[in-house]
């Protein structure tokens, strides 16, 4: 759904990242994706690792919109992990998703442009047929709710085993990735243009 601009422009989607503020609720999307949640005491923190050093630029920038401080690591070849400081801001977050020490969706788990942008610039990556979304590949009971959750905001996709590329999902066509592009705004300025949803040439 969309509304109008007030000075008539382009549409305004109720779900993307123009329609609310950013919160650390948002970080649901990173774990959508490969991110990962831990608890400590009152507190939890949420990490994720990433292939590329635009992505710790982007996300520590997206991270600090929400009142969240991050940091950094080199974790191998072309890996960067990224996590938050412990926070008691993300503890509702644990509550939800975690199942003992492992990651579920809770009921009623829902994505938006401010979640989808963030798993996206953890995860996301335009490739011949589509934009791929990668999953955490050991989160296997997480897949089916996510790809429920994509479906429900226009965005059915098809889920990649991991011998074939995934885990990941692919959206695609020209309409679900605009509608996608729509959804999460404008490209970072440190995201390669190839490797950020935008609307079809």
């Amino acid at each position: 759904m969309s509304l109008n601009r007030p000075d008539g422009g382009q549409q305004l989607s109720l779900l993307g990242v123009e329609a609310v503020r950013p919160s650390p609720a948002d970080l649901a999307g990173l774990l959508a994706g490969p991110g990962q949640v831990v608890r400590m005491g009152g507190t939890a923190r949420v990490s994720v690792v990433v292939d590329s050093a635009w992505r710790v630029h982007v996300l520590v920038a997206e991270l600090a919109q929400r009142g969240l401080t991050a940091s950094w690591v080199g974790v191998g070849e072309e890996q960067h992990g990224v996590r938050t400081s412990y926070t008691t801001a993300l503890a509702p977050l644990a509550t939800r998703w975690l199942r003992g020490e492992a990651k579920h969706p809770p009921a009623g788990f829902h994505l938006d442009g401010h979640r989808l942008r963030l798993w996206c610039a953890a995860a996301g990556d335009a490739d011949r047929l589509g934009f791929v979304l990668r999953l955490g590949p050991d989160d296997g009971d997480c897949w089916e709710p996510v790809g429920t959750a994509l479906a429900a905001i226009g965005l059915p996709a098809a889920l990649l085993a991991p011998g074939a590329g995934g885990p990941a999902y692919r959206i695609t066509g020209r309409r679900r990735i605009a509608h996608l592009a729509e959804l999460v705004g404008d490209r970072p300025p440190a995201a390669p243009p190839q490797r950020w949803p935008g609307p079809p040439t």
